[in-house]
């Protein structure tokens, strides 16, 4: 099903479960939420990590050391879902800890956890057919990538798989907070809406109010990761506030530039 986006731009936060620990990791998404996040990515953790940076490398790395499974960050789903009905909820995962689990597993558990979809950020389109079935089965969201580089007849192709929201990639390479935005993510996302008609959201490199401000100008939210990753690593000890204090910084400007009262993006 689709997933809602009553903010523009809403705020998509992600966080790599278990780093430092997944008990922390339910004080950050709480804070988070509470701060104004609108959807939250729950980053399983993954040993091979390519289309990562080092700062989600790093804690991906860190959440390993401790020990954190797929199975538990389903849990820990559950867990935020119980105090938190109507947030959206994205697993964000590579292709490899859904497969040792199962497809047909993770969807039945997914479900039950209150998860509204999932992203796996290494399977192409073209091999996801069985995952694209399982997923609608069990009424979860497919959210996929679309590059700058993808062509039109691929950016087609991912947004008739997508059902959640389309997530446009900036710009190429892995992620990382960078000082400027290229002109690449405008251009993606006016061509990706010749397909579809599903909120698109942005990513790889948004880091400040400005640049959160900006994407808003053309796309339909924005999506935070390793300029929250990196405040969760350089603030031991007090994670959760300084995530929630970078999240009112954020949306500072977004609450500016509307004058409106705050909605929550959840489930449609």
């Amino acid at each position: 099903m689709p997933i809602a986006f009553h903010h523009r731009p809403a705020l998509v936060a992600y966080v790599t479960c278990g780093d430092p620990d997944l008990a922390t990791t339910r004080e950050i998404v709480l804070a988070a939420i509470d701060a104004g996040a609108d959807i939250i990515e729950l980053g399983v953790p993954f040993s091979d990590p390519v289309a990562d940076g080092p700062v989600i490398q790093r804690a991906s790395e860190r959440a390993l050391r401790k020990g954190t499974t797929l199975a538990q960050v389903l849990t820990l789903a559950a867990q935020i879902r119980e105090q938190h009905q109507s947030t959206g909820l994205i697993l964000f995962s590579y292709l490899n800890p859904i497969l040792q689990m199962g497809l047909p597993k993770l969807c039945t558990v997914a479900r039950a956890a209150g998860l509204d979809g999932a992203l796996i950020t290494d399977l192409p389109i073209e091999e996801a057919g069985e995952y694209i079935s399982l997923m609608r089965k069990h009424d979860l969201a497919t959210v996929f990538l679309a590059a700058p580089t993808s062509t039109d007849q691929r950016l087609k192709q991912i947004a008739q798989a997508s059902t959640g929201f389309v997530y446009g990639v900036s710009r190429t390479g892995v992620t990382g907070a960078r000082r400027e935005l290229t002109g690449d993510a405008r251009s993606l996302v006016q061509r990706i809406r010749k397909f579809t008609k599903l909120p698109i959201a942005v990513g790889f490199g948004i880091s400040t109010p400005e640049q959160f401000a900006a994407v808003g100008e053309f796309a339909d939210a924005a999506v935070v990761g390793s300029a929250i990753v990196e405040t969760i690593e350089c603030n031991a000890g007090k994670e959760a506030e300084a995530v929630a204090e970078f999240i009112k910084q954020l949306l500072g400007v977004r609450l500016q530039a509307s004058g409106k009262p705050s909605l929550v993006a959840g489930r449609s």
